[in-house]
């Protein structure tokens, strides 16, 4: 490798670990976030709540990487260039290889760490994070029902339990549900008990009503004499043992899924589409790496130029992005969605390879741009006029005083 091509490869991958750092920790601070309810609804220790913090990070990585390298690849172009150094380099006749296999060889990099770390790391992280999660729920029973206390079961569940009888039984049972959208049911019984069937936990209540809350506002009521609330999904009879979706498989899982599984019998479409975005979303980083490439790397007067280059890489990627995390979704429901997952990056990728073969510029659309010009101009201009209004004001009261 070249000189400048060692030169140009430190300067990515610094400003690419930078980023990522900085990225990652902004990423990974909302989810862990997100996760503190573990601890301050089940009683967990502190350790428990780094552990899970910890846990976390394998499954963010993956997403950080793609963005942190469209912005390293995206700003190191635009430096350069700033500095005359792509002028220069195009000028001693030096091939246009010369700035792309460097950059190339680090998205193929950043690809298949991302790779290794959804098919490895992610998955043992997510089992290991569903193990914790099933054992401070194993206990429901003794942590959550508690004589008078009114806690959070799971998004949109909050149980209470006004006492205790001697003979096991539950009295003055609330149950508030609203985990279903547009819809928010309330339970009331006098009294209830818990009992084990099939494995799972069902806390049948007896002597109570239903009160169900539709979008509209309108309120319906059922009296029954005794009813059944499943409690299987937030409890384990096995002592903790986790319920597993497809994202928490591994690979080998994934290729020759069992299909005794309960998860599997009930959704099998569910596991080939994580099995396609396994092997699709790797391709993200060399996607964004060639989305900068095609945006910033000609040498060029940036005069010009109507948006920096960082702006148009994340936009164009964004919105691939995008696409990627629609397809995944829908690729739970239409097997189509799973050729999407493929073709989206690939053929962003042959874009981007034609753009840079044929040295032209992608760039957005001129009337994107001209907008987003005016409407950015617009509000500079309010915000001078805001400035001088109150500075105006300032030495008004000034001078009265």
């Amino acid at each position: 490798m070249r000189i400048i091509e060692l030169y140009i490869l430190r300067r990515t991958f610094t400003l690419f670990a930078a980023a990522l750092l900085w990225v990652l920790a902004l990423v990974w601070t909302t989810q862990v976030l997100n996760r503190i309810d573990l601890v301050t609804d089940s009683g967990q220790s502190a350790g428990t709540f780094f552990l899970v913090a910890a846990l976390v990070l394998p499954a963010v990585i993956p997403i950080v990487i793609p963005f942190a390298l469209g912005i390293a690849v995206a700003q190191t172009l635009a430096t350069m260039n700033t500095d005359s150094e792509l002028v220069v380099i195009n000028a001693s006749g030096a091939p246009r290889a010369t700035i792309v296999r460097p950059i190339l060889i680090i998205a193929i990099a950043a690809s298949i760490a991302s790779f290794l770390i959804n098919n490895t790391l992610e998955p043992a992280s997510r089992q290991a994070f569903r193990s914790i999660l099933a054992n401070a729920r194993a206990d429901l029973i003794t942590t959550v029902l508690q004589e008078g206390s009114f806690q959070k079961v799971d998004d949109g569940l909050f149980v209470q339990v006004s006492q205790r009888l001697p003979n096991g039984q539950l009295g003055g049972i609330f149950v508030a549900d609203s985990r279903e959208k547009n819809t928010k049911l309330v339970y009331h019984a006098r009294t209830g008990a818990t009992v084990e069937q099939d494995g799972g936990s069902i806390l049948v209540m007896q002597d109570g009503m239903i009160q169900r809350e539709s979008a509209n506002g309108d309120v319906s009521t059922i009296r029954f004499d005794s009813y059944a609330f499943d409690l299987s999904e937030f409890t384990s009879s096995s002592g903790g043992t986790p319920t597993l979706h497809p994202k928490d498989r591994s690979l080998s899982f994934l290729l020759n899924p069992d299909p005794n599984d309960s998860f599997y019998k009930r959704a099998p479409q569910n596991f080939r589409a994580e099995l396609h975005m396994r092997f699709s979303e790797w391709l993200f980083p060399l996607v964004f790496a060639m989305i900068a490439l095609a945006v910033a790397g000609d040498a060029r007067s940036f005069r010009e130029a109507r948006l920096h280059p960082i702006v148009t890489t994340m936009v164009i990627a964004l919105v691939i992005r995008w696409v990627g995390f629609f397809s995944g979704t829908e690729a739970e429901k239409n097997p189509f969605f799973s050729f999407v997952l493929y073709a989206a990056p690939l053929l962003m990728i042959g874009l981007c390879a034609f753009f840079i073969v044929t040295n032209r510029v992608m760039e957005l659309p001129t009337h994107w741009v001209e907008k987003l010009n005016a409407r950015t101009q617009a509000y500079r201009d309010r915000m001078t006029g805001l400035g001088f209004r109150l500075a105006q004001k300032r030495r008004t009261q000034g001078g009265r005083g």
